[in-house]
């Protein structure tokens, strides 16, 4: 039987043999070698004046057939689950991964001709024309609305806040930090003992100082005390702190 084909017609020796198969409508899973194997070797003959590059990878395919072949004429060897060993296995498999990277590629080639007929206007949209705004009709905005649905509508609105708020945090109280300044304390505390000789130390606390000034006052005492610029006398304990400036008392 005479066979005449191009190699450009094909991508390489699976097509090839893919070719052959659909020609002869026949199954990947059960080839029939010696009939596919003599009509791929009158394909090579075909191809002596083509390009050896190309040829060789051909001929390495034809080789592996002229194998499988004679394999076929062998016994049948056992493999170890019992089943016989079927020296087309390995081009069956390669056959099947090549049909399916082809039809892939045949699908995407399909969506590249069809994106190839797509074709996008940009918006060409004077700016007077985006700057339009339609005017609002008041009369049709506020048509059937009564002081009920107003009121629905704020009592909505602040229920929306209310559960915003942390019911547990707004409990806390607000804290402030209190800049109470150690020295400025002491020099305070030096000239209001100058003027008034003797004082209490609640009567400095008077004014509603916060508990930070409390004890930065407590310790410019202590520290007035040991430079001896003040002496300190409680009578009984928890009794009021008096305070007396030794520069007064000289």
């Amino acid at each position: 039987m005479e066979l005449t084909v191009k190699l450009k017609a094909f991508e390489g020796p699976l097509d090839l043999l893919l070719h052959l198969l659909e020609k002869n409508k026949v199954s990947i899973y059960d080839i029939p070698i010696v009939e596919i194997t003599n009509q791929y070797l009158d394909y090579i003959r075909e191809m002596q004046r083509q390009d050896l590059n190309v040829m060789s990878e051909f001929m390495v395919m034809a080789a592996t057939l002229i194998s499988i072949k004679s394999k076929m004429l062998l016994p049948k060897e056992i493999k170890e689950d019992g089943q016989e060993e079927d020296p087309r296995e390995e081009l069956v498999q390669q056959l099947l991964e090549y049909k399916m990277y082809k039809c892939i590629a045949n699908e995407l080639k399909g969506l590249e001709t069809d994106a190839k007929k797509a074709f996008y206007k940009r918006p060409t949209v004077p700016p007077e024309v985006l700057a339009y705004e339609e005017p609002v009709d008041v009369d049709e905005l506020v048509s059937g609305l009564t002081l009920k649905k107003l009121n629905d509508i704020f009592l909505s609105v602040m229920r929306r806040q209310e559960n915003k708020i942390d019911k547990v945090r707004a409990g806390f109280g607000k804290i402030e930090k209190e800049d109470v300044s150690l020295p400025e304390k002491m020099a305070y505390l030096e000239q209001y003992a100058l003027e008034h000789g003797k004082f209490s130390f609640r009567s400095i606390l008077a004014s509603g100082c916060g508990k930070m000034e409390v004890v930065v006052s407590f310790l410019a005492i202590l520290e007035l005390m040991k430079l001896g610029k003040v002496t300190i006398m409680q009578e009984r304990l928890f009794d009021d702190i008096e305070i007396a400036s030794t520069a007064a008392a000289a």
